[in-house]
């Protein structure tokens, strides 16, 4: 089983959708979770840190641009809380 830092364990229950993203050059491939909160805010975590929290922002437009700063690319999809309820 996983260990989840605070922040992530709160959000549980608490999410819209959860996006994948890539870093393409480094190998192995670096992956990044960007969750979306019902409560508006927008959170990116590292899954080989022990998610630990990278970058928050209230705006997913800045959390778009701090991923794409580090040339990270999205995988296709999202997640979406709904589907999986």
């Amino acid at each position: 089983m996983l260990s989840h830092t605070p922040d992530l364990a709160e959000q549980v229950n608490d999410w819209e959708f959860i996006e994948l993203w890539v870093d393409p050059i480094v190998f192995p491939r670096r992956i990044l979770m960007l969750v979306s909160g019902k409560n508006g805010t927008f959170c990116i975590y590292d899954p080989s840190a022990n998610y630990k929290s990278l970058f928050s922002s209230s705006s997913y437009d800045k959390t778009h641009s701090w991923l794409l700063e580090d040339e990270y690319e999205r995988c296709d999809g999202r997640l979406l809380a709904e589907e999986i309820a």
